[in-house]
């Protein structure tokens, strides 16, 4: 008789080979999703399909308690994984089961389950949690807005770790199902459709149904009193504007503006092609801040982008990112100008549409008054940096891009362009360098030199550059075109560093303030 001695690496590799595959392999999801802008933003190892969120909130204390259904599918053998979310836990479910949760630095949750999940696993994910959105600091500040009636999470690059469990980074693009439970009298208003509403002992709960990829910071929930107009467009799409009811003087301008939504979208569909959602519509409540966000299927606007009255070119600036950042989403922030260039040349398209300057004559504008020395020419809008990344550069020399574009292959080509690019990456993400080569494939063009000169030159355009362009010589005197006043009162519409501390301090406008993590 023989005995075998087994050595402490041989025993090792036997117990090894006794646990399933899945346990031996796996690892801890990443904590990041990999953007070098934001590092901490997103996570690794899971892939979502379907956020289900029943919400109950409560105006006057601002507690929001939830109970969150995630859907996904690992990417990896997943020994523990990551979700944003910056709220209280008190529980979490994997696949049905208890799963061990801790917090780490100011917005991971970490979820270790009861066993490890295997790669290209259908996982169901349950978070059940409360608190009040803003008193909930990260960073320095909270992205989500109190209002005198209630609340409204409404923010970019990052708000959902305000208010629900996420993998927060538009890579990671899901469904989603909203239901939220308020006191009667009150609304609740959100993404996509409100399949339907009910009351019961002193509540009211909407459902809402956003069905095609959305993702995470393109999320909205608005509770407050509002007054509500609905329609249909003579497609069948529906629509739905919300108000505050306590606009005060802000009130008419905002309806007259918002309530323009369809007309918009109906123009903007020769411009882009279908629109892509199952919903139209824009809300505008009782907030102090100063800028407008694209949330998908229904754009939030602050009460101030109408403190000089109506201005419908905020309207078409959201509206357009419903193709332009939202149906066809941004591969990594550096990305941005795949949004924000294309929202801001559909302002100069309008104005051309009204009459009010064509966007040769904006581009021209643009050229002419930024010397050579102005910082805007340092801004680069193919790759401008996080604290750049809402500059007024990305908008205005952006569009400017696109009109040396348009001049360089033809208004054919360049329109078949603008519109085949949203039905070629529909419901995705795509770079600045996808763009590049689509437009060199539809024109036939080799544009690589000219995407370089006008998206990541530090610098002004020289004449010969510009001329080529055909763009205005910086010593050409110009008119204002009629339409300038309305669209630079739209700068800000993304500036929310003003908010928070951040950025460069040279808004885009009025029409984003941003939040920067």
């Amino acid at each position: 008789m023989h005995r075998r001695l087994i050595v402490p690496s041989a025993l090792a590799a036997s117990l090894l080979l006794a646990i399933p595959a899945s346990a031996a392999d796996s690892s801890p999801g990443a904590p990041g999703i990999g953007d070098p802008y934001y590092p901490a933003s997103g996570n690794g190892g899971y892939d979502v399909s379907h956020y289900d969120l029943r919400l109950t909130y409560e105006p006057t204390t601002d507690l929001l308690a939830g109970t969150a259904t995630i859907l996904a599918t690992t990417t990896q053998n997943l020994s523990r994984f990551n979700l944003d979310f910056g709220l209280k836990v008190s529980e979490v479910r994997v696949n049905g089961k208890k799963a061990a949760f801790t917090n780490e630095g100011d917005h991971e949750l970490v979820v270790t389950p009861v066993a490890p999940l295997e790669k290209g696993r259908a996982v169901s994910v349950v978070v059940r949690y409360a608190g009040k959105p803003s008193e909930l600091s990260i960073g320095g500040y909270t992205a989500w807005h109190r209002t005198p009636d209630g609340g409204v999470a409404a923010q970019q690059p990052d708000s959902a770790v305000w208010w629900f469990p996420s993998n927060d980074h538009p890579l990671d693009k899901a469904t989603y199902d909203i239901s939220v439970s308020v006191p009667d009298g009150t609304q609740a208003i959100s993404n996509g459709v409100l399949q339907s509403q009910s009351s019961k002992l002193g509540r009211t709960r909407f459902n809402w149904r956003s069905n095609k990829p959305q993702a995470s910071y393109l999320a909205t929930l608005a509770v407050g009193k509002f007054d509500i107009t609905t329609d249909r467009t003579a497609s069948g799409l529906p629509v739905l504007n919300a108000y505050s009811k306590d606009l005060g003087d802000n009130a008419g301008a905002a309806r007259a503006s918002v309530e323009r939504t369809a007309e918009v979208a109906e123009w903007l569909t020769e411009v882009f092609g279908p629109y892509p959602f199952n919903a139209l519509g824009g809300y505008v409540p009782n907030v102090t801040s100063g800028y407008a966000l694209e949330t998908q299927t229904r754009p939030f606007y602050s009460p101030r982008q109408f403190a000089n009255g109506a201005n419908v070119s905020v309207v078409v600036h959201e509206l357009a990112h419903q193709w332009y950042g939202d149906s066809v989403s941004v591969d990594g922030w550096k990305d941005i100008w795949v949004n924000e260039g294309f929202a801001r040349y559909s302002q100069w398209l309008w104005s051309e549409k009204e009459g009010e300057g064509t966007a040769q004559e904006l581009g021209d504008h643009v050229y002419a008054q930024h010397p050579a020395d102005d910082p805007f020419w340092t801004v680069k809008p193919g790759d401008p940096g996080p604290e750049n990344q809402f500059d007024l550069a990305v908008y205005d020399r952006g569009a400017l891009a696109l009109q040396a574009l348009r001049n360089e292959v033809g208004d054919e080509d360049f329109f078949a362009i603008l519109k085949g690019w949203p039905a070629e990456h529909a419901y995705g993400n795509a770079k600045v360098g996808d763009f590049v080569k689509y437009a060199e494939k539809i024109s036939g063009k080799p544009l690589a030199g000219l995407f370089d000169t006008w998206l990541y030159q530090p610098s002004k355009p020289a004449a010969p550059a510009a001329a080529d362009a055909r763009i205005a010589r910086a010593d050409v005197a110009r008119a204002q075109p009629r339409s300038w006043k309305k669209i630079a009162a739209t700068n800000s519409i993304h500036d929310h560093g003003d908010d928070h501390g951040h950025g460069s301090g040279r808004t885009p406008g009025a029409e984003h303030d941003h939040e920067h993590r």
